[in-house]
């Protein structure tokens, strides 16, 4: 039982609450209505199949990262918790229980699957040579919602990409919120992001440029669906917490760090979902 929870930690299994609710949104929006318990399942493990095998990948690829860095060195595998060899079983797993859901979705998934899981490989790369970095990021989990999209479909349209954009630019803001406790570490050692690149101030003026533009694209897509009041009911809410996270954020003061990465984004995503899903099964956006 101690070694699940090791496993658990590694992955950092508890914040699959940042992308789950997203891939829900796209299910829910796709055809304007519930999706189905089976659909659901299957989304369910496929998004926490990738997760799992993206945060194992990022692991492995880290290791000599993390080992020298003192936020990270504690972690699993730098520790020793967990072998190298532990590690790359769990990622094949993981990748395998993928792999199962999108054979149970729609079957244009069983094409497109590899553009989900390449960004994952890439992303723990790109802090070596850009400090686009947060951005890779925001792709991976920007995929959510196009991705259960289309397995609920089975086809490829706008809409799911516009939500994406909008997930995108909220993952890669709080990623910069995130890198901002690493800043000195990566100038260290050579490593790419905003906060390195172009200091603490400037991150914080991009992120709060970055969410600006999320939510205006949650309220077009919400415009381009013909959705009602939950749903920007939903947005508003959501903009006015990330207007809260921005600001628990100062120059000189970062103690406040955690509560807005983990906690309001946890409680954003979720709330953004289960409006949209309101706005589905009793809006404007119920299939009658």
């Amino acid at each position: 039982m101690n070694k699940v929870k090791i496993y658990l930690e590694m992955i950092k299994f508890q914040h699959s609450i940042f992308a789950l609710p997203f891939a829900y949104l796209g299910a829910f929006l796709a055809e304007m209505k519930f999706p189905g318990l089976k659909t659901l399942f299957w989304i369910t493990l496929a998004m926490v199949g990738a997760r799992s095998f993206a945060m194992a990948a990022n692991r492995l690829i880290d290791l000599e990262i993390d080992r020298r860095n003192p936020r990270t060195a504690e972690r699993a595998l730098p520790k020793g918790l967990l072998s190298v060899s532990n590690v790359i079983i769990f990622s094949l797993v993981s990748l395998g229980g993928f792999l199962l859901a999108v054979y149970n979705l729609a079957p244009i998934c069983r094409f497109l699957w590899p553009f989900a899981v390449i960004p994952f490989i890439l992303y723990p790369y790109t802090k070596r040579f850009t400090w686009l970095s947060h951005f890779v990021l925001g792709i991976c989990l920007g995929l959510a919602p196009v991705g259960a999209w289309v397995a609920v479909t089975n086809t490829l349209s706008a809409e799911p990409f516009i939500i994406g954009a909008a997930v995108l630019l909220w993952v890669a803001g709080f990623d910069i919120f995130y890198a901002l406790q690493d800043r000195d570490f990566d100038l260290k050692e050579k490593l790419y992001s905003i906060p390195a690149r172009f200091g603490i101030h400037a991150s914080l003026l991009l992120t709060r440029f970055f969410h600006l533009i999320s939510i205006f694209l949650f309220l077009w897509a919400g415009v381009r669906l013909n959705l009602g009041f939950f749903y920007f009911a939903g947005v508003f809410i959501a903009g006015s917490l990330l207007a809260y996270e921005n600001s628990l954020i100062k120059p000189n003061d970062l103690s406040r760090l955690n509560m807005a990465f983990f906690t309001m984004n946890g409680l954003i995503s979720v709330l953004v979902f289960f409006f949209a899903a309101a706005e589905v099964m009793f809006g404007r956006g119920k299939v009658v």
